[in-house]
């Protein structure tokens, strides 16, 4: 049976009001990242706000594991590009570290300030400055628009350096917009001022992926249609190329606590991100 539909596309990506508790979640997560820091601070395994570009939101934390670091894990934070920064999500670093893996988290500019195409090249930036402190492979991962932003790094019009996309190893879009023309017809479109060559443009599902590249796209079974169709998109439209592609919608989890599983070392969240 055909999907209905969508007449109201504000409503088919709205998650607050469609999760139980859904307020809740973002003070949460500001009080267990808080947490974390402190954790990381006191063992002298946080290194905060390191430079990455001009702006005062160009920054990130790199949290480091006891040992030296087998490799380096990116998590970008999501919030429909317009809101967050990396100190909500510090302790989603745990699963990593845990397996032998620094972790860094940027911040970005946000929209109005920046547009979805400036936010991609700060993300390129921020990972490139990263590896440059961390050596090994590099596995990268981010939450809704940071779903979108770690996958565009995956196209042949990333901005990443050469030599840093020659270390990626993985990447995870968890809850990711892979196809954004469909926010043109949103009212948050007022803040993100795409207009139609700006979303063909930064729309992963619309872009060639670069060769070898090995992504998971992975979403909570409970979410919003919308989210599960975005969550598919590239499953279904690169599954042509020379690349490793797959996409997974785990059962209880909706669009706010899909992304615990990366706190846990034993998750398979986590260790499908490492590959462990």
């Amino acid at each position: 049976m055909p999907a209905s539909r969508i007449t109201d596309w504000d409503k088919a990506y709205s998650n607050t009001i469609y999760i139980p508790g859904g307020p809740d979640y973002p003070g949460k997560w500001e009080i267990a990242a808080s947490a974390f820091r402190d954790e990381m601070r006191n063992a002298g395994r946080l290194r905060e706000d390191i430079v990455y570009g001009p702006h005062t939101r160009n920054r990130y934390d790199l949290f480091l594991p006891k040992a030296e670091a087998r490799g380096l894990v990116v998590f970008v934070h999501g919030g429909f590009w317009m809101a967050f920064d990396k100190s909500a999500w510090s302790h989603l670093a745990a699963g990593p570290l845990a397996h032998g893996y620094a972790v860094a988290m940027p911040s970005y500019v946000l929209a109005p300030e920046a547009r979805v195409s400036d936010i991609t090249r700060q993300i390129g930036a921020a990972i490139d400055a990263a590896a440059r402190e961390i050596a090994g492979p590099l596995h990268i991962t981010g939450h809704s628009a940071g779903g979108h932003l770690v996958t565009r790094m995956n196209t042949v019009t990333t901005p990443l350096q050469p030599d840093v996309v020659a270390r990626l190893r993985k990447t995870v879009s968890i809850s990711g917009l892979h196809d954004l023309r469909p926010l043109l017809k949103t009212g948050m479109n007022e803040t993100l001022r795409l207009d139609l060559a700006e979303a063909r443009a930064e729309s992963v599902a619309l872009l060639e992926p670069l060769d070898g590249i090995d992504v998971t796209c992975w979403a909570g079974a409970d979410e919003r249609p919308e989210f599960l169709r975005q969550n598919s998109l590239l499953e279904n439209l690169w599954s042509s190329f020379s690349i490793e592609i797959s996409s997974v919608a785990e059962a209880g989890r909706h669009h706010y606590d899909v992304i615990e599983g990366l706190a846990d070392p034993d998750h398979r969240l986590v260790r499908t991100l490492l590959g462990v």
